[in-house]
């Protein structure tokens, strides 16, 4: 059986390539041969996998993304793919794995009019077409309830294509029995002692991750709680915008800007609050890492995986509508509070859940959809 993964863009240490990544692995590990067809490449993939780049376009993206699509086609026929998942919306897709928000719910309640007409948007409103629309038979993955319910609110039609699947994190999150070592080691790494509070936040596309609103709500701590706050912000994107608001806002020496990392376990053993106010998230992996980790976490409650949050009582869920100061008033309490039994909880809640199925689970349904459509069924 050979298999396609579809995306746009692979980079070592994102989200949503992981996902690729691990379910990639799982379909290997069960016979199938995986490529994975991408617009650009930052970074190894597994030897399981093989990647086979598209050509280089030096064109606005909206340009290179339509023409990804007609190599994404040319290569299901040259190469006889099976299967062929996608990872980003794209047409004639026969599985697509939902790791973006609903774009015409975006488009039309969170947006103003003329945003739906930019070239921009009317691209991805016709790939979202393309694969939810009536006259699409792409199923689709689905990974949080309130995801779920924003694409069928914008297309009714899809529910029968729409399969649940568990969350998927690495048990290597989860506290290990050296959880008290771990977490001194890396103190003493970044040169922190057990005074500091490290504010821990995660995740590529800083804007929609809210790390201003992280930034503003540091900066107007009380100062017996501010002057101990180290923040360590961990991604790819670019750095010069934030160093430079951290300068104005005065904490230029507690911003800690890192790229993404393979050693994030020891992030979350060695920090004291996980810190992601997203302004809108399909899932959070991260909220739900931070959780079996036994790190407390401050969301809101447009990421998808907040309702884990408040199910395993390891933090605080920002309510909409968001304000900057209901933040601040919640990071301030967070920190100064005693959060063991937030620990405690989030531990609990990650050795009771099955929450590190999704890789094996999308793997075995791929495999078994192959089988009964070449059985004829």
């Amino acid at each position: 059986m050979k298999v396609a993964l579809v995306l746009f863009d692979w980079f070592a240490h994102g989200g949503l390539q992981r996902d690729c990544r691990r379910i990639g692995e799982s379909l290997s590990d069960r016979g199938a041969d995986v490529d994975v067809l991408c617009m650009s490449r930052d970074g190894e993939v597994p030897p399981a996998l093989h990647c086979i780049e598209a050509p280089a376009m030096n064109s606005s993206k909206v340009t290179a993304r339509k023409a990804f699509a007609r190599f994404v086609a040319q290569q299901r026929d040259a190469n006889a793919y099976d299967v062929v998942v996608g990872f980003n919306r794209l047409p004639g897709l026969d599985y697509y794995f939902a790791a973006d928000t609903c774009f015409a719910w975006k488009a039309a309640r969170e947006r103003h009019l003329f945003y739906r007409w930019a070239p921009r948007s009317r691209q991805y409103l016709a790939f979202e077409q393309a694969v939810f629309g009536p006259g699409s038979k792409t199923r689709v993955f689905m990974l949080s309830p309130m995801q779920k319910a924003e694409y069928l609110a914008c297309y009714p039609q899809c529910e029968v294509r729409l399969l649940d699947v568990p969350p998927g994190i690495a048990r290597d999150r989860m506290a290990p029995a050296d959880a008290d070592t771990v977490r001194q080691h890396w103190r003493c790494e970044f040169g922190l002692s057990e005074s500091d509070l490290v504010v821990l936040q995660v995740g590529t596309g800083y804007p929609v991750k809210g790390v201003d609103r992280s930034m503003a709500a540091i900066a107007a701590l009380p100062e017996a709680l501010r002057s101990r706050v180290q923040f360590f912000l961990l991604g790819s994107d670019p750095r010069y915008r934030y160093a430079t608001e951290a300068a104005r806002l005065g904490m230029a020496a507690q911003l800690h800007i890192l790229a993404g990392r393979d050693d994030l376990p020891r992030f979350y053993q060695g920090a004291d609050l996980l810190l992601q106010p997203s302004q809108k998230e399909s899932a959070g992996m991260v909220l739900l890492e931070s959780i079996v980790a036994g790190l407390p976490v401050l969301t809101t409650a447009t990421c998808g995986y907040a309702f884990h949050v408040e199910q395993a009582q390891a933090g605080v869920v920002l309510p909409e509508p968001f304000t900057q100061q209901s933040m601040n008033d919640a990071l301030a309490s967070i920190l100064a509070a005693d959060k063991s039994a937030w620990r405690e909880h989030g531990i609990a809640y990650g050795r009771q859940g099955d929450f590190y199925a999704m890789p094996d689970h999308v793997a075995q349904i791929i495999l078994a959809g192959h089988g009964a459509k070449a059985h004829g069924h």
